[in-house]
């Protein structure tokens, strides 16, 4: 859990106080990875298999994520952040190279930390917690129970991507039922980098800094 408090601490910092977006964005994304790694023997082993099929969801999960959170848009735009200005992330810095290496290091760790972070506490721990309350150990990866983990980490899932608080939710049922499916976290992080990945290159195709 303490990776992902960390991370949301400095996630509302950088909200909060939007000239400290880059800076907490810096600091939450080190210690995040630096926590992962002292920890990372207490955490559930991962397993890969089904690596390529995370793959195929993943990019699946770029087009329900974009094209979902565009159809909101544009039916309920006060509901769905439709309004408001994107922070543009090349006029962070008086700098373009500074930009650039913020930009750069801002999609690595969506794609590489974020994912291992997430994924170890929403499809791990929570999934499993929701399944055996009384101790998520005694829960398998990935167990169904009749599809309440699935809906519960889902919505709990949404909790944290503010205006994307829909779209997340059927992301968060996709990569639900990956997990459901394959009973692979490893498939879920593949998933999750890939989505990320894609998306940081779709924001600096387009320019849409909304997805960011």
């Amino acid at each position: 859990m303490l990776p992902m408090g960390v991370f949301l601490v400095f996630t509302w910092v950088g909200t909060t106080w939007p000239a400290a977006y880059a800076a907490s964005y810096v600091v939450k994304t080190i210690l995040t990875a630096v926590l992962l790694w002292v920890f990372w023997k207490r955490y559930t082993k991962i397993r890969w298999n089904h690596w390529g099929l995370g793959i195929v969801m993943g990019v699946l999960g770029l087009v329900q994520w974009v094209g979902m959170q565009k159809g909101l848009i544009r039916l309920w735009p006060g509901m769905f952040g439709g309004g408001g200005e994107a922070r543009d992330l090349t006029q962070v810095f008086s700098s373009p190279v500074v930009d650039w290496s913020f930009i750069v290091f801002r999609w690595a760790g969506a794609a590489l930390v974020v994912p291992v972070m997430e994924e170890l506490f929403w499809r791990d721990y929570l999934w499993r917690t929701v399944a055996a309350p009384a101790d998520f150990r005694l829960a398998s990866v990935g167990e169904w129970e009749r599809g309440i983990p699935l809906v519960a980490v889902s919505i709990a899932f949404s909790f944290v991507h503010g205006e994307f608080w829909l779209t997340a939710i059927g992301w968060g049922l996709m990569v639900g039922l990956l997990l459901a499916y394959t009973r692979s976290l490893g498939a879920c992080v593949v998933m999750h980098g890939v989505t990320n990945f894609l998306l940081g290159a779709y924001v600096l195709y387009t320019r849409d800094w909304r997805f960011w």
